[in-house]
Formats: structure tokens, C-alpha cells, sequence
């Protein structure tokens, strides 16, 4: 391929409908989570598009650069992470070679390492990959097909989480859908709890506030909330997006798990869902194959298809990266 051009900048019209036409579009490519990366504290979108003399896009890409604290600190813990992308028309290997070439440019002096989360097979175009530097390694994750009615999902359920789903309607657990500003609050403060009872980070609220800021009936942010005594328990906060919908980010009062939460809202999920013409739901990862992993067990008891599309990793800064680690097993530590 000789005729194209790298461009930082696109019509938020054409991104939309290049998305949206592409048979793995995602909401993370598109041009609003670009606007939402943007406007959240310590994040920082990277775009670039392939387009031809036609002025035709042929691919894009859409990362974000994540960072643990501001200022010189933050160079310690940047890291891009790629969500469902980057998107190619055809397949076309030559420009996907083009973007990871750019890619690499543009990233090597801004993050320790990126990461591609890949939402689908990439077996016919891993070695582009591989030449660009980066590393292949096994990644799982669970997708529920809600093309279903609710007695075959129901079916697909293990029968431990399927009494556990009784349990919770009958311990007086409801299950309800929002979209406003202050339940978004509640949901954040119980996610921020069970963040550091796991010590690990959690993006800003800007985040959340972001997404919700641009957020309709079929795309953006959902909020899935488990009530008991009108009391927010357990949350899903959700990306929806096509037909498609992404478990984002999930959790519960640890005082409230006996009144299981955590097993309610999927299954509730699943049928509000297949009611509103959604076609799948993304559990949003299930760990290494080798490597044990609760939250895969957990999720794994709800049905689905497990899925092995892999990650691709690249190490830019490997002194930084060690650096990194250390002062975050400090962190953890104290």
C-alpha cells in the first residue's frame, strides 16, 4: 500500500459511522470515549487514523495513558491500554503495520508499557504484531449470548448461583436500573471500598462522570443496582454500546454479601438485556488459563462461552516499569 496518510484528527460524524460499521466496533474507539479520556484526571487519550487519498479511513486507534499520580510521579506508573482496537477495514495487514509503527512512535517516551485488550481473534494478523515488538500471552474472557429466551439462560446458570439468585429475592434484594448523577455517587463510594479492601486503584469519578455525561438508551453508561431496605448494596456499572453490553466495573458491600447482590444483578442484567435487544454481554476479562482466578470461577457460574482472544504487550521503559512495581508492592504493603 503507497497511497495513505497518518492524521491525529478526525470528523466526529465519519469516526462515528467507521465505528459503527465495523464488525468489531466498540464504544471504547469511538470518538466520545476519546472526549472522555480527555476530560478525566490523569488519563490521556492517543488517536490516530490511516485514511487514503480518498480521504477513506482504512483503520484506527484509540488508547489511553493511565497514571497512579500527577506530576514526575505519574511517569512511573503510565501505562497505554488499547480496548477493542485498533480497528482495520478488511483486515488489511499493510495498515495495521502502519499504525503500530506510529503507534510506537508516539507512545515510547509517554508510557512504561501498552497493552492491547483484544475484544476478538487477531490469529490471521498476530505476526504484525510479534514484528512490532510486542509479546503475545493467553487472556480469557466470558461472553453471554442473549439471543436466548430467559428459561435457556436461566438453563446455562449453575445451579449453585442459580439458588443463590432465589436466595437473594427472597432475603427482600431488588434489582433496578438508573442513569442519574447521585446514584452514579453511591456507586462509586461502594466501589471505592471494595477497591482498597483489594488494594488496588480505581480510576477517578471523572470517569464515570464523563460517560454518563454523553449517555443515552443504547449507548454509554448503565447503572444495574442491587437495593435491600432502599439501600444501594451492589452496583454494575455498565457500558453499552450496538448490541452489546460491557460489565465495566462491579461490586458490593462486604457487610451485604449475605444477601448476594453480586448474584442477582447478572442474572438481571441478562434479562434486562435480551428484553432490550441487546445481543451480548461482556464480563470484561477472566484471567490468565494457567493461572487461578476466582473472579473467573465466579462469572463462569453464570453460563456463557469462555473465549481466549489474548493480549499483546509491549515494554518501553523496562527501569521505569521495575520502579513501578516496586513502589506499587510498597503501596500495597502499608
Amino acid at each position: 500500500m503507497v497511497n495513505y496518510r497518518i492524521v491525529r484528527e478526525l470528523d466526529n460524524k465519519r469516526w462515528s459511522e467507521f465505528v459503527s460499521n465495523h464488525g468489531n466496533g466498540n464504544i471504547f474507539q469511538t470518538h466520545e470515549m476519546y472526549k472522555v479520556y480527555k476530560d478525566t484526571k490523569k488519563y490521556e487519550p492517543v488517536f490516530l487514523a490511516v485514511i487514503d487519498n480518498d480521504d477513506d479511513i482504512l483503520g484506527l486507534l484509540l488508547a489511553v495513558i493511565q497514571r497512579e499520580y500527577s506530576g514526575f510521579l505519574g511517569n512511573f506508573t503510565a501505562r497505554s491500554i488499547i480496548y477493542g482496537g485498533p480497528l482495520i477495514r478488511n483486515e488489511n495487514a499493510d495498515v495495521l503495520n502502519i499504525i503500530l509503527q506510529e503507534y510506537n512512535k508516539t507512545i515510547k517516551r509517554k508510557a512504561i508499557y501498552s497493552q492491547f485488550r483484544n475484544m476478538w481473534n487477531w490469529t490471521n494478523l498476530k505476526d504484525i504484531f510479534i514484528n512490532n515488538g510486542f509479546e503475545y500471552e493467553e487472556h480469557l474472557n466470558i461472553l453471554v449470548n442473549l439471543n436466548k429466551s430467559e428459561d435457556e439462560l436461566w438453563k446455562d446458570v449453575h445451579s449453585k448461583r442459580r439458588n443463590e439468585i432465589r436466595r437473594a429475592i427472597k432475603e427482600g434484594t431488588s434489582f433496578y436500573t438508573e442513569k442519574s448523577i447521585n446514584e452514579l455517587r453511591e456507586c462509586y463510594s461502594i466501589l471505592q471500598s471494595v477497591y482498597d479492601r483489594a488494594k488496588l486503584p480505581l480510576p477517578d469519578f471523572s470517569l464515570f462522570e464523563n460517560i454518563l455525561g454523553f449517555s443515552d438508551s443504547r449507548m454509554g453508561l448503565q447503572l444495574f443496582c442491587a437495593k435491600y431496605e432502599n439501600r444501594i448494596i451492589g452496583c454494575m456499572i455498565a457500558l453499552l454500546y450496538k448490541k452489546t453490553i460491557y460489565d465495566f466495573y462491579a461490586g458490593a458491600i462486604f457487610d451485604f454479601y449475605n444477601k448476594y447482590p453480586n448474584d442477582l444483578i447478572p442474572w438481571e442484567v441478562f434479562k434486562w438485556g435480551g428484553g432490550n435487544n441487546f445481543e451480548t454481554f461482556d464480563f470484561g476479562g477472566a484471567g490468565k488459563p494457567d493461572v487461578p482466578y476466582g473472579v473467573r470461577d465466579y462469572k463462569k457460574k453464570f453460563g456463557g462461552n469462555l473465549v481466549n482472544y489474548g493480549r499483546f504487550e509491549k515494554v518501553n521503559k523496562p527501569l521505569f516499569m521495575k520502579i513501578g512495581k516496586i513502589g506499587l508492592k510498597i503501596k500495597q504493603k502499608f
